[in-house]
């Protein structure tokens, strides 16, 4: 990987930068360590709520001029939540890089949440939910989470409750704000055609002020729970199905090896082993896909397809099948050679992406405390061995550990 730049300002806030040629964009972004994890039970939402409000004023700024700040220029200014980060980014015209630095740092610390913006937002935000509750490939993976997660903050939706989210007021905002900023655990990220002192004297101009804070909630962390298999009735005319268990943690030593193992299973790719068997063999299901999702101190393993009901439970045996094979077979030198080549192949590619990238550093530093290179990562997968992953797949995969959530037509 090329080399990034790091500075820390005196209140600890981090800026990280990736200088890259024949660019006329620049990608920047403020990630905090907060999520919807750090939310009370009466919080449900509030993270994601925040990120809305983020854009309806601060201290200088109404609505209409935040949207404006940066569209008007061709730029982009967008936001996301997620169960352990809120960010903030932005991408412009390096030329406009004073102005999306100084206005991710307005809308991420200088927001006032006015009342009647909130009650606005409020039916935006229910809208949404109604959204993803008529989308059952989204529906799905919420309430699996709440599924594998029950009864812990990890399990709750981003987006909240009805209930929660017709409580929030701007104390909710400035309270919850209050007991989770630490800015030793905030990133500005950048990648772009720049100097890295250019930048810095930005990011100091804007955010050198900001009080220090240190306020380490603890998260809860996650216990597993013995599996569970529910099948709900819905308006569909597929059925939905998906399963898994928890998993592996971001900083455990067998997530690389798991990541690898995920992906011959059912990676992206079109010649994973559930899309060549579900979909080129039998023509089951339009995508199959296996996912894993790691986080601090836990993980998720994931899979899911929709089909006809017809073809339900022999699609399930399909699965049950490939992983039987990965747990009773051991990939040949050739097999684990092409596994590896495509997995290193993929990466190198995830980093062509600049606005990936500059996601991509925030998060590893606040997760890893360092961004980890292209020859790193390849080094630690080529280590991966054919038993290494034999193991793993007998670990990972007994079949009466899975939890299921299945979503039958009425």
């Amino acid at each position: 990987m090329r080399e990034y730049e790091l500075i820390e300002l005196a209140n600890g806030i981090r800026v990280v930068h990736l200088e890259v040629s024949h660019t006329k964009i620049a990608h920047v972004g403020i990630m905090l360590d907060i999520g919807s994890r750090d939310e009370r039970p009466e919080e449900q939402g509030l993270a994601h709520f925040w990120e809305h409000m983020a854009f309806k004023g601060t201290k200088k700024r109404k609505s209409f001029h935040i949207i404006n700040r940066l569209e008007t220029l061709g730029g982009e200014l967008n936001a996301y939540t997620t169960k352990e980060k809120i960010c903030f980014y932005a991408s412009v015209l390096d030329n406009h890089l004073d102005k999306a630095v100084e206005l991710l740092a307005d809308i991420t610390f200088h927001s006032t949440f006015p009342e009647k913006q909130i009650e606005k937002e409020r039916m935006v935000i229910l809208e949404e939910m109604a959204m993803y509750r008529d989308t059952p490939e989204d529906a799905i993976m919420d309430e699996f989470d709440e599924l594998v997660f029950s009864g812990h903050a990890l399990g709750t939706n981003i987006l909240g409750t009805e209930e929660t989210v017709q409580t929030f007021g701007q104390d909710h905002f400035l309270n919850f704000i209050g007991r989770n900023l630490n800015t030793t655990k905030i990133i500005f990220t950048s990648v772009g055609n720049y100097p890295v002192k250019k930048l810095e004297k930005m990011v100091r101009k804007y955010m050198a002020d900001i009080p220090c804070k240190n306020h380490t909630p603890e998260r809860l962390p996650f216990v597993p729970l013995p599996p569970k298999r529910i099948v709900k009735q819905r308006s569909v005319t597929q059925v939905h199905h998906m399963m898994g268990r928890a998993s592996f943690a971001l900083n455990d030593p067998k997530r690389i090896p798991f990541f690898m193992l995920t992906n011959i299973l059912g990676g992206p790719a079109m010649n994973s082993r559930l899309n060549m068997s579900l979909r080129e063999k039998h023509g089951f299901v339009y995508g199959v896909e296996a996912h894993f999702s790691p986080y601090t101190d836990t993980g998720l393993f994931s899979i899911a397809f929709a089909t006809d009901p017809k073809n339900h439970k022999k699609a399930i045996a399909l699965i049950e099948r490939e992983i039987h094979l990965l747990k009773t077979q051991s990939l040949t030198d050739t097999q684990l050679h092409k596994a590896k080549q495509q997995l290193k192949g993929q990466l190198a590619m995830s980093e062509e992406n600049n606005n990936s990238m500059m996601l991509m550093m925030a998060k590893s530093l606040l997760d890893m405390q360092t961004v980890p290179g292209l020859d790193k990562l390849f080094q630690k997968i080529d280590s991966v061995s054919a038993h290494d992953l034999l193991d793993l797949a007998n670990e990972s995969w007994d079949w009466d550990e899975m939890s299921s959530l299945t979503f039958m037509p009425e």
